[in-house]
């Protein structure tokens, strides 16, 4: 049953925990840690999509075999993606996380170079679809970009796609790095043609649950239309900062077990 809390209740609630969690201690064990060992802008934002993409299952091994990942690319991922031989290729065919594997992690740097090459990087696509109060159809216009080059149809299921009713959790987490900007030094900010008001909060299980004890969220499904409706309780909250919402849903049902 979700707790009876007034506005100003929640909003305080959660405010609190915002601050308690969103702090550089949040990085240590985190996948945001990833991105957050390099200092160039399309390093950032490739290691970062690149991580956001295997976040799922044990936070542990995520940070493992990303780090892996960073290692596999000479832990200079836009001088791989951009200047990779065929030869170069093939040591990322060992490479499996779950049942994202080498083939798919060879298939996102195809793909991640004709990104750069022909859409003028990450951001740029992005920014290009981006709705007022929403990063959705971007989302979808960014997979359908992403798969313009020859690819395998199995890859596919490693992007996600709001507009196919999918809450697109790992691109809405990646979206909230690059996007928004942290005083704390979490979240990166380098993506200034966006603002954090166009966000979405990553909905997972432990965002999904928090929320609904919380009467944030009464959908039982974690699809794109519990996001619509988590986001539209988020703003009300805070228009301008939404997402920062995440670092007080996700540590109240992963950290405290809410």
């Amino acid at each position: 049953m979700p707790l009876n809390l007034t506005h100003s209740e929640l909003k305080d609630f959660l405010d609190s925990k915002v601050e308690q969690y969103n702090n550089p201690k949040f990085i240590e064990s985190d996948p945001i840690l990833i991105p957050h060992q390099f200092s160039k802008k399309e390093d950032i934002e490739i290691a970062g999509f690149l991580t956001a993409t295997i976040a799922w299952g044990n936070r542990k091994s995520i940070i493992t075999n990303a780090k892996r990942m960073m290692h596999l690319l000479d832990n200079s991922p836009y001088e791989f993606v951009i200047n990779h031989q065929d030869r170069d290729l093939k040591a990322l065919l060992p490479f499996v996380h779950r049942t994202f594997n080498g083939l798919d992690f060879i298939q996102f740097i195809e793909s991640l170079k004709h990104i750069y090459n022909h859409h003028n990087g990450l951001e740029a696509v992005f920014s290009k679809y981006a709705e007022r109060d929403s990063l959705q159809k971007s989302i979808s216009k960014f997979k359908s970009h992403f798969f313009e080059v020859e690819h395998l149809p199995r890859t596919q299921k490693h992007v996600s796609d709001p507009l196919n009713n999918s809450a697109a959790k790992r691109i809405n987490m990646f979206l909230r790095w690059m996007v928004r900007k942290d005083i704390n030094g979490v979240d990166f900010g380098i993506w200034k043609s966006l603002s954090p008001s166009q966000l979405s909060c990553p909905l997972d299980v432990h965002s999904g649950n928090v929320a609904r004890k919380l009467g944030l969220l009464k959908r039982k499904q974690n699809d794109s239309k519990a996001l619509l409706e988590l986001d539209n309780s988020l703003r009300k909250l805070d228009k301008n900062d939404p997402v920062k919402y995440d670092f007080a849903l996700f540590s109240l049902g992963v950290f405290e077990r809410f």
